[in-house]
């Protein structure tokens, strides 16, 4: 049996004298699609940052593709960074460099090849995520958040790579934008068998394309399962935010 994409156990962090992260345990298997939801200060940035390895943890353990971060050698960290991809929640675009320049950027540091072959593999990864060779040139101040966020994800998928870890991806983006860019993720995670593990605040989003939703509310894990478990979890802060009146209007409007 595969190991899963992603085995947190017991995990604890300590930011500050404060434990930020305390006794969390989660399992993401290969080809799932789970998205990530708490309050502002709950600990998901944090959670996010731990395993990518930015921030030490205190107890417990991460294993990322089978690779236990704790161990980790440099080795282990570079070839990690080949297989998972990152899609930050503003696109974090390099400002000064083109589309496809951006889209080249991690091939450039972990691949050796030709500016052609480069040039071509970024050409087809921004087909993928839809955007057009006339735009491959433009700098990222002349995108509209849509196509930063298509863009921030070519250049995510460009090594391939068999996780990807989306940090709101739809947030700051119209509902018509959000939909579309749900659709995208579902399409892709489909064709090219990604595991998917994402931070979200968009209740169309877990609805539509999460398979699983995890709840984080100080520092742990307090409901796992599908979109309608969930949803109907009586913990306090989890009543609000899926039948809150905010919540029923975003509802209503999508």
């Amino acid at each position: 049996m595969a190991a899963p994409a992603i085995r947190i156990d017991h995990l604890s962090v300590r930011l500050g004298g404060r434990e930020v992260i305390r006794d969390l345990s989660l399992t993401v298997d290969s080809g799932e699609i789970v998205g990530l939801i708490g309050a502002s200060g709950s600990g998901k940035t944090v959670l996010l940052r731990t395993m990518l390895g930015l921030v030490p943890m205190s107890g417990g353990s991460v294993d990322i593709l089978g690779a236990r971060l704790r161990d980790a050698t440099q080795d282990d960290v570079r070839l990690m960074g080949c297989r998972v991809g990152m899609l930050f929640q503003h696109g974090a675009l390099f400002s000064s460099l083109s589309v496809r320049e951006n889209v080249e950027f991690p091939m450039r540091e972990y691949l050796e090849g030709s500016d052609r072959m480069f040039r071509e593999i970024a050409l087809a990864k921004l087909q993928m995520v839809g955007i057009a060779p006339a735009d491959a040139d433009k700098l990222p101040s002349e995108l509209s958040g849509g196509m930063t966020k298509r863009v921030a994800l070519a250049r995510a998928l460009a090594l391939d790579p068999e996780l990807v870890f989306l940090d709101e991806p739809t947030s700051g983006l119209d509902p018509i934008a959000s939909r579309d860019f749900d659709a995208l993720i579902k399409t892709l995670h489909g064709t090219l068998g990604l595991t998917v593990f994402m931070i979200t605040h968009d209740l169309h989003t877990l609805r539509a394309i999460c398979g699983r939703v995890a709840a984080l509310y100080e520092g742990t894990i307090v409901a796992d399962g599908s979109y309608e478990s969930v949803s109907r979890s009586q913990h306090l802060w989890l009543r609000d935010y899926f039948r809150g009146e905010r919540a029923v209007e975003a509802e209503g409007w999508r």
